[in-house]
C-alpha cells in the first residue's frame, strides 16, 4: 500500500504530464495558450500534445526543457498506411521530439493484424529518434486478452510507450486496462527497464491521477515515475495539480471507470 501523500503525486504527475488539446476547432491562439500554460511556478509538464499541423507553432512557443508530442492517425486508427505516413513526416518536420500514433484497433478486432503491423512500420520507421507511442484504445478493445495481445504486437514492432486511449470514445484509461498493459510491459526483460506507460482520457485530478502512479510503480517500480517511462494525457488535471501544490484542498477522486 502506497503512503504517497497527494502533495508527493501532485509534483509526479505535473512532471510527467502531456498537456493536450486535441479539439477539432484547435487554433494557432489556443497552441499559445497551452504553450503558456506548460511553464508555472511549480515546475514544467513533460510534453504539450497537439495536431500535426500546430507542432512547429507549439515548439516554436516552449522552452527546449518541454517536449512537443503530436498525433498521428488520430483519432480512429485507420489502416490508411499513407496517411500515417504524412503525420509522421509532419511532425518530424516540425521539430517535434514524440508522435502518438493510434493502433488500427478495428482491424485488430477482426483478425487484421497485418494491416496494425504496416501501420506501426511505417510509424517506427519515420520517427526513428523520436518517442513512438501507440495508442490502443483499450475502451474499445473491451477484453482483456484482447488488450494483452494487441499490446504485445505493438511491443513487437518497437514502441517505446504503450498509451491507452485517444480520448474520443465513451470509455478512456481504466486502472484494469493499465494492470494489463503494465504486466506486459512488465513480462519482458526487454521491455521491463525501458518501455513507458501512457494513461490518457478522462483523467481530471490529482486523485484520480494516483492510482496509475500507483499501478507504475508496483508493476516497473518506483523509479519508473518519471517522464521518460510514465506520462498522464491530459488537459484539465494542471489546474488540480497546480491547486494542490499551491495548497488547496485537493478534489476527490472521479468516478473509477474500472469497468469496460
Amino acid at each position: 500500500m502506497t503512503t504517497r501523500t497527494p502533495l508527493d503525486a501532485a509534483r509526479i504527475a505535473l512532471a510527467c504530464l502531456d498537456l493536450t488539446s486535441l479539439n477539432d476547432g484547435d487554433t494557432d491562439a489556443d497552441v499559445h495558450a497551452l504553450c503558456e500554460r506548460a511553464s508555472g511556478r511549480h515546475g514544467t509538464v513533460a510534453a504539450v500534445c497537439v495536431w500535426p499541423r500546430f507542432a512547429s507553432l507549439a515548439r516554436s512557443r516552449l522552452s527546449p526543457s518541454v517536449k512537443v508530442a503530436a498525433v498521428a492517425n488520430f483519432p480512429d486508427g485507420s489502416t490508411d498506411v499513407a496517411r500515417t505516413e504524412r503525420d509522421v513526416d509532419t511532425i518530424v518536420q516540425a521539430g517535434a521530439q514524440e508522435v502518438d500514433v493510434v493502433l488500427p484497433w478495428r482491424a485488430l478486432l477482426v483478425g487484421g493484424e497485418a494491416a496494425c503491423v504496416a501501420v506501426l512500420r511505417a510509424a517506427r520507421h519515420g520517427s526513428r529518434g523520436l518517442t513512438l507511442k501507440v495508442i490502443l484504445e483499450t475502451g474499445e478493445l473491451r477484453d482483456d486478452a484482447v488488450i494483452e495481445r494487441a499490446a504485445r504486437l505493438v511491443l513487437a514492432e518497437g514502441a517505446d510507450f504503450l498509451k491507452t486511449s485517444t480520448g474520443k470514445t465513451p470509455v478512456s484509461a481504466t486502472t484494469p486496462a493499465a494492470e494489463v498493459m503494465l504486466r506486459v510491459i512488465a513480462s519482458d526483460p526487454s521491455t521491463r527497464q525501458s518501455v513507458g506507460f501512457k494513461a490518457s482520457g478522462g483523467i481530471r485530478t490529482v486523485a484520480g491521477a494516483a492510482p496509475y502512479l500507483d499501478a507504475v510503480a508496483n508493476r516497473l517500480g518506483p523509479g519508473a515515475l518519471t517522464p521518460a517511462r510514465f506520462r498522464i494525457g491530459a488537459s484539465s488535471l494542471l489546474a488540480d495539480i497546480e491547486a494542490v501544490l499551491a495548497g488547496a484542498p485537493h478534489a476527490p477522486a472521479e468516478p473509477s471507470g474500472d469497468t469496460y
